[in-house]
């Protein structure tokens, strides 16, 4: 890695610390400051001590004065124990500020991005950035270390400056060679050490092909519900498969990396050893050469060793910290994807021919085609077609046919590729997007429930309305199973937080989706499938009071299954992409050389 690229990626580490908790960064520099200093301030009381116990002078003011520095490096101490245990608060703080910064952008992401290959690419990286304990944490523990070990060879070299500045110094040949052989030795060490940080950087790059990392995810990482598939059909052999079948690449790696990790440390610790003993020796030439008094000589040979090591850990702090901070670049470039969907400003209120508040939106496509982020495929082609309120429109088509892609286009999770999508006249790229999408309820085929209350999974909010989340579940079928609950509207659904958590069957899960979207009350309701998971018997009584559920709202009903769209005036019939018919169900059964009767007719010994 280019040292420019390493510092700029340090920088901005920085700064996203910095943004997330200022208190966290100054907390680490203070603390990195007092916690350097206080050794150093023992030093020099051990010196002078030496020094005027050698001297003869007066113990009085000598004793003062001592009293003094102890009374001060114990009120150091204090406070450095007080920003230690702050600083730990603030880094989990910092840490779950950092989360909630991750998950914000991806519940704000654009939904089209979270499907693309590039934020895929970008997740796959972060994940393999992650590995072997990496992460954003490690940031904020390396960072006071990274602090501390500067501040420490700051003090060191500040202190020895005198030691190696005298007048007599160079006229001393022993103790110029000695001192362009510690020179040697630091560029020596800087130089190798920098080439293993470069093969290091290397060989954890070459771990982004995730040694051992699918059976690792596969054997952790599962959802506990899975363990019934698992053990249904054996699933542990192939678990136990990826898990042992990158043993071979893996242990190479290892291995690479170990003697790398080995070759740094042989070089750290001799280096360390020659400059002590280089160091230790120059002292000794000075002190000959009476330049130096006994509690100098004490006190240069302690900061001697302690620059040494200080220097040492200079260099493993920052190595350390660049590649902690290298590995946060995927994280820093999730975070600033840019979004794609334009977002608008029109508010919806403004149509081209209603009147504020009469609730009446008509949606109109224009020959829309789309393809899916990184397909060379067509999922939808030339699609046209008008929705005014109140209509009940079926939308039905084999599997593929594109009919779940069209309600993703006219809720805007996604923007057609060629054409376009008018609300009352108007391009919906123009509306204020989150006005836009607020007049849609939908209970998508592949919906999610959360491991929350069952109000606050109706409600999709901390708060809701109690009566009207009853109310709702009720008009979805869902009254006779909430007796049965322990807490009604306030029992968990799953046990992802709550052990008393209630395993609920796919069918329920349906007609609470079907509430959720019931308690939005928007002006259009999309039904996705919204019976498959349904008995037969529950099945009809959603049909039967499919009017009554929708009420006045313009409604589109999706489905593969013919008999569920009887009861809609209208139904447009999608294959591979394109709508190829349109009427109701007398229509387009009098067609019988088209899709629909064909459909009708291969399904037909299931309605009688």
């Amino acid at each position: 890695m280019k040292v420019r690229s390493k510092w700029n990626q340090i920088v901005k580490t920085l700064a996203m610390v910095w943004q997330l908790d200022r208190v966290l960064f100054l907390i680490s520099i203070g603390q990195a400051l007092i916690g350097s200093a206080i050794p150093y301030i023992e030093i020099y009381l051990s010196a002078y001590v030496l020094d005027h116990l050698t001297s003869g002078l007066s113990l009085k003011p000598f004793l003062g004065t001592v009293t003094l520095i102890l009374a001060g490096i114990f009120v150091l101490n204090v406070i450095n124990s007080w920003l230690d245990r702050t600083r730990n608060v603030h880094i989990e703080v910092c840490g779950k500020r950092f989360d909630m910064l991750m998950g914000i952008r991806t519940l704000s992401m654009d939904y089209e991005l979270l499907d693309s290959p590039q934020v895929n690419e970008i997740r796959t990286r972060i994940r393999n950035d992650h590995n072997w304990g990496a992460g954003f944490y490690s940031i904020l523990w390396q960072f006071p270390w990274m602090i501390s070990s500067i501040m420490d060879l700051l003090f060191a070299v500040g202190i020895l400056i005198p030691l190696f500045v005298g007048s007599s110094l160079f006229q001393d040949a022993s103790a110029l060679l000695i001192l362009f052989s510690f020179l040697a030795v630091i560029i020596f060490y800087t130089w190798f050490s920098g080439n293993k940080r470069k093969e290091s950087y290397a060989l954890l790059d070459e771990s982004a092909k995730g040694y051992g990392y699918r059976g690792h995810y596969l054997w952790n990482r599962h959802e506990y519900r899975n363990g019934m598939d698992i053990r249904l059909f054996n699933g542990q052999k192939l678990i136990k498969h990826y898990c042992e079948s990158e043993s071979g690449e893996y242990t190479d790696w290892l291995h690479r990396m170990t003697a790398n990790a080995c070759q740094s440390g042989l070089s750290n610790g001799l280096s360390s050893g020659i400059l002590q003993a280089i160091s230790y020796l120059f002292v000794a030439f000075r002190a000959a050469a009476g330049a130096l008094s006994i509690g100098s000589v004490v006190k240069y040979a302690t900061v001697i060793y302690r620059f040494s090591s200080a220097l040492s850990g200079v260099f493993q702090a920052l190595s350390a910290f660049a590649l902690s901070a290298q590995r946060q670049q995927s994280t820093l470039e999730y975070i600033n994807v840019p979004d794609v969907l334009p977002k608008g400003s029109i508010p919806v209120e403004k149509r081209a021919f209603c009147e504020e508040g009469d609730n009446e939106y008509e949606i109109e496509l224009r020959n829309v085609s789309f393809k899916y982020p990184g397909s060379d495929t067509w999922s939808l082609r030339n699609v046209s077609l008008s929705l005014r309120v109140g209509e009940r429109l079926a939308i039905v088509g084999m599997n593929g046919s594109g009919k779940t892609t069209l309600i993703k286009l006219l809720c805007r999770l996604y923007d057609p590729t060629e054409g376009c999508i008018l609300l009352n006249g108007i391009d919906i790229r123009k509306y204020d997007y989150q006005e836009y999408i607020s007049l849609f309820s939908v209970v998508f085929q592949d919906f999610k429930l959360f491991a929350f209350s069952l109000g606050q999974n109706v409600a999709a909010s901390a708060q809701y309305e109690k009566e009207r989340v009853l109310a709702c579940l009720e008009k979805a079928g869902f009254g006779e199973r909430l007796k049965t609950l322990p807490d009604q509207d306030e029992t968990y659904l799953y046990k992802g937080f709550d052990e008393q958590g209630v395993e609920i069957s796919g069918g329920e899960a349906q007609k609470i989706a079907l509430a959720r979207a019931l308690y939005k009350d928007a002006p259009f309701i999309v039904l996705d499938e919204p019976t498959a998971a349904l008995d037969p018997i529950a099945e009809y009584d959603i049909y039967k009071r499919f009017n009554e559920l929708v009420e006045d709202k313009t409604a589109i009903y999706i489905s593969h299954r013919l008999s569920s769209c009887r009861f809609c005036d209208d139904i447009a019939v999608f294959h591979e992409g394109e709508m190829i018919q349109r009427g109701n169900h007398e229509t387009l059964l009098k067609e019988k050389e088209k899709k629909y009767y064909e459909m009708w007719t291969a399904q037909a010994q299931y309605y009688e």
